[in-house]
């Protein structure tokens, strides 16, 4: 049952690539009337393809500032390590979605070939990024990774200024909400 008090809601959703923490972010939004944004959208420029050109910092903080910080109520899904400092202490809640290796590589398979087509098909440079994010998001377990992994991330977690809930991706997405807005409503104490 969504009871939600009518205090203001800025939460982080935040995981490892392919935990579902966009999914969840627009399902989250949308039960409480809010807005969701996206950190790929903030990180990256428009490109075609896409993710090829980073946003510098300052330019990645401006935009935030410009679209959604100052607001009341926001959603924002992805990752804000080294770079999203000024997102930090406006966040009420941060939400960390956690899933096994073996599922969530099956589920970033699929989103890959949904977004890009056959990959048979990709051109040489396509292919070595398509390639080069799947390492990336592999590696995710590995502590000695230098890149975002699971250790640094609960750093990052162990430093917010705001309760930290975490939740097991697995579950079927409506399950996912409910616990959501269920740790949300328990004033977000850490499941």
């Amino acid at each position: 049952m969504l009871v939600l008090s009518a205090a203001p809601f800025r939460v982080l959703i935040t995981g490892a690539s392919g935990s579902g923490t966009s999914s969840l972010a627009r399902t989250l939004a949308s039960a409480l009337s809010s807005q969701v944004f996206d950190a790929d959208d903030i990180f990256w420029c428009p490109s075609d393809p896409p993710f090829v050109t980073k946003r510098l910092v300052a330019d990645r903080l401006k935009l935030m500032e410009a679209l959604f910080l100052p607001r009341r109520d926001w959603i924002f899904a992805g990752s804000v390590m080294g770079w999203g400092h000024s997102i930090t202490p406006r966040l009420t809640h941060a939400i960390f979605l956690t899933l096994d290796a073996d599922t969530r590589m099956a589920r970033l398979r699929e989103r890959e070939r949904q977004r890009m087509g056959d990959l048979s098909r990709l051109s040489n440079f396509e292919a070595a990024a398509h390639q080069g994010f799947m390492d990336w998001a592999a590696s995710y377990d590995d502590p000695d990774f230098a890149g975002r992994n699971r250790t640094h991330h609960d750093a990052f977690l162990a430093g917010l200024p705001c309760p930290v809930i975490h939740l097991d991706s697995a579950i079927p997405e409506p399950d996912l909400l409910a616990q959501a807005i269920a740790a949300l409503d328990a004033g977000g104490r850490s499941t």
